[in-house]
C-alpha cells in the first residue's frame, strides 16, 4: 500500500516521520514526482492488489458471504 502525505509545516513533518520511525515503517520522504507519475504508481499498486486477491480467491483462500452471516448470527445470539 502507498500513502502520500503533505504536511502543513516542518513540525508536522517531524512528528509524522518520528511516528513512522517508531513503528519501523519503510517510507520515502521528499518524493518529487509529477502527478501523472504518482497516479500511475497508485494505479499499478491497486491493480497488483486486485491480482493478488483474485489469485487468493482462485486458490480457495476466502470466506463466503454465508459463512460471515452465520458468524454474525452466532455472535449476536451469544
Amino acid at each position: 500500500m502507498s500513502v502520500l502525505g503533505n504536511t502543513k509545516n516542518e513540525q508536522e513533518e517531524k512528528v509524522l516521520l518520528a511516528f513512522l520511525d517508531s513503528l519501523r515503517y519503510n517510507y520515502q520522504a521528499n518524493v518529487h514526482k509529477s502527478a501523472d507519475e504518482l497516479n500511475c504508481a497508485f494505479i499499478d499498486e491497486y491493480n497488483t492488489g486486485l491480482e493478488q486477491a483474485d489469485a487468493a480467491i482462485e486458490a480457495g483462500s476466502f470466506v463466503s458471504h454465508d459463512d460471515v452471516e452465520q458468524l454474525f448470527q452466532i455472535r449476536h445470539s451469544s
